[in-house]
Formats: C-alpha cells, sequence, structure tokens
C-alpha cells in the first residue's frame, strides 16, 4: 500500500479506539465523583461547553476550507439563520432558510 494511504483495517482500527476514548472519557466523570454533585461554579461552566462547542463548529464550517480562511456563500446562510434565530423561527426553520439561502446563493455566485 502507497504511503499515506489508509486502508479499511486501519479505519475500522481507529474508529474502535476512538469508540473505546469515547466510553472511556464519558466513564471517567461517574467513576471519579462516585454520586457526589458537582460545585454551582463547575455546573454552571459544563452548561456553556454546548453551546460554545456548536459556535465553534459552525465558525470553522462556515469560514474554514482546509487549513484557509474563506468567506463565501455559507457565510450568507449563517446570517440568514441567525436572523431568523433573533426573530425566535423554529429550529426546523431556521435550517430550512440557511440552506435556501446558501442554495441561492451558490447558483447565483456560480
Amino acid at each position: 500500500m502507497p504511503a499515506g494511504v489508509v486502508g479499511v483495517s486501519d479505519a475500522w482500527l481507529v474508529v474502535i479506539l476512538v469508540g473505546i476514548a469515547t466510553v472511556a472519557i464519558k466513564a471517567i466523570g461517574p467513576v471519579l465523583l462516585g454520586g457526589r454533585e458537582l460545585p454551582p461554579r463547575i455546573s454552571s461552566l459544563i452548561v456553556l461547553l454546548a453551546p460554545a462547542l456548536l459556535a465553534a463548529l459552525v465558525a470553522i464550517n462556515t469560514f474554514g476550507s482546509g487549513s484557509r480562511l474563506v468567506i463565501d456563500e455559507r457565510v450568507l446562510g449563517v446570517a440568514a439563520a441567525g436572523v431568523a434565530i433573533w426573530r425566535r423561527a423554529p429550529v426546523l426553520l431556521v435550517v430550512v432558510i440557511a440552506a435556501a439561502v446558501t442554495a441561492v446563493a451558490r447558483a447565483m455566485l456560480g
């Protein structure tokens, strides 16, 4: 197999190892805490992790292409989604609006 080419068995090995690591990471909290409550300050920080991670993923997928910074039609879709969220649209409608605006922008801008 040429250098840099990952075989099917290599890919499955990575999937299995990542699965095991995920289970181990999720088990660490309950094992270490043993049923005790987290301090309020830590609980308030944990609540903020999901929105922060989602924002980071949206930013990377909107403005990134490989290792380059890109501003293209995706920005218009995210902006439209932001307006829809601001106007309190349902989540499904927000996704449809973002996809539609991005598709129309791509069709018009080529």
